[in-house]
C-alpha cells in the first residue's frame, strides 16, 4: 500500500482518537485503550513501510501524548500486556532485522576467534577465564563431571543471581550502544571470545560433548538473548551516527523507544534460561541424552522462532491486510 492511501485509510480514524484524547467528551479509559492499541498498530506498520516518513512523528507524538493520558487512571490492561510480545516487539524486529543479522556475525566471529586464540596459544584460555576457573574446571573433568560447576549453590539461589547477572549484562550491553555503538561492541568481544575459548577448553580435554549437553541447556537461550540485546544496542548507536531525515535527537529518541521494546522482549528468554540453569543445568550429567538435546532443541527452537521467523510471518500477514485488493 501506498503512504498516501495509507494515510487516506485511516486518517479519520486518527482525528478521531485525537478528539476521544483531547476533547471535552472524553470516552472511557477502556475505549480509549483499544483505540490506542489500534494506533500503536497503525505505528508500527508505518514504521515498517514508510521507516522515512513524517506520519510516523505525527503517530508516535500522538501515542506518546495519549498513553500517559490513558493508563494513569486506567488498571494494567491485560491484552495490552499481551499485544507487546504478540504484535509490537516482533514488528519492531522486523523493522531492526538487519541488526540482528550484524548482532550474530559478529558475536559468533568473535567466537571463532576465542576458539582460534585458544588452539594456537595455552595460556589464553587462562588469560580469559581465570586461573582459578580452569583449574576448577579441569579438576571436574579429572573426576568426570566436566559441568560440576552448575551444581554448586542451591537452585533457587542460582536461578536468582544468575538471572540477575544475566539481565545486567544485557540492559548494560543496549545502553553502551549510545556511544556509537562501540560499548555494546566491547560487550560482545568479551562474552564472543569468552564462549570461544571456554568450549575449546573442553574440547581439547575431549568432553565437548559433555559440555555441550549440559550448558546449553539454559544457553541457548541465554546466548541467543545475548546478541539480540546486542543488536538492540547497534540499533541505538545506528540511531546516532546515521539519523537519515530526521535531526540527530528525534533519531536518538526513535532508537531509545524501539531499542529498550527490543531489550524488554528478551527479558522472559533471560529469565527462562536463569532458572534452567538454576535448576536443570546441574543434573544434565544424570539424564539421558534424548531428554537434554531435547530441552536445548526445544528452547533454541522457541527463542529462534520468535526472533528469526514469527516476525516475517507476523509483518506478511499485516501487508497483506492492509493491501489493496
Amino acid at each position: 500500500m501506498r503512504e498516501v492511501a495509507f494515510i487516506k485509510q485511516n486518517k479519520e480514524k486518527w482525528l478521531n482518537f485525537e478528539k476521544a484524547i483531547f476533547g471535552k467528551n472524553l470516552k472511557n479509559p477502556d475505549e480509549l485503550a483499544s483505540l490506542y492499541i489500534h494506533l500503536v498498530n497503525d505505528l508500527s506498520y508505518a514504521q515498517t513501510y514508510y521507516p522515512k516518513s513524517k506520519t510516523i512523528l505525527y503517530l508516535n507524538n500522538l501515542a506518546a501524548k495519549a498513553f500517559q493520558k490513558i493508563y494513569k487512571t486506567k488498571r494494567q490492561d491485560t491484552n495490552r500486556f499481551v499485544h507487546f510480545w504478540k504484535i509490537e516487539a516482533p514488528l519492531i524486529v522486523y523493522e531492526y532485522r538487519r541488526y540482528i543479522l550484524y548482532a550474530f556475525i559478529i558475536f559468533f566471529s568473535f567466537a571463532a576467534i576465542g576458539a582460534l586464540s585458544a588452539a594456537y596459544d595455552d595460556t589464553f584460555v587462562r588469560l580469559i577465564l581465570g586461573d582459578h576457573y580452569v583449574n576448577m574446571t579441569l579438576e571436574n573433568i579429572e573426576k568426570g563431571d566436566p559441568v560440576a560447576v552448575y551444581k554448586s549453590g542451591s537452585n533457587w539461589g542460582s536461578a536468582f543471581g544468575i538471572t540477575l547477572n544475566n539481565l545486567y549484562v544485557g540492559i548494560s550491553s543496549f545502553v553502551f550502544g549510545a556511544a556509537g555503538g562501540l560499548g555494546t561492541g566491547y560487550y560482545m568481544l568479551n562474552n564472543g571470545i569468552m564462549l570461544g575459548a571456554f568450549q575449546f577448553m573442553f574440547y581439547k580435554h575431549g568432553v565437548l560433548w559433555e559440555s555441550v549437553r549440559g550448558i546449553w541447556i539454559h544457553g541457548a537461550m541465554e546466548i541467543f538473548a545475548i546478541v539480540i540485546e546486542a543488536a538492540a544496542g547497534l540499533a541505538l548507536g545506528a540511531s546516532i551516527l546515521f539519523p537519515k531525515t530526521y535531526s540527530r535527537v528525534t533519531s536518538f529518541k526513535i532508537g531509545v523507544k524501539d531499542g529498550v521494546k527490543i531489550l524488554i522482549s528478551t527479558f522472559p528468554f533471560t529469565i527462562a534460561a536463569g532458572i534452567l540453569e538454576g535448576y536443570v543445568t546441574r543434573y544434565s550429567n544424570t539424564m539421558p541424552n534424548w531428554l537434554s538435546v531435547g530441552i536445548i532443541l526445544t528452547t533454541l527452537s522457541i527463542i529462534s522462532f520468535y526472533y528469526l521467523i514469527y516476525p516475517f510471518i507476523l509483518h506478511k500477514k499485516l501487508k497483506n491486510k492492509h493491501a489493496i485488493i
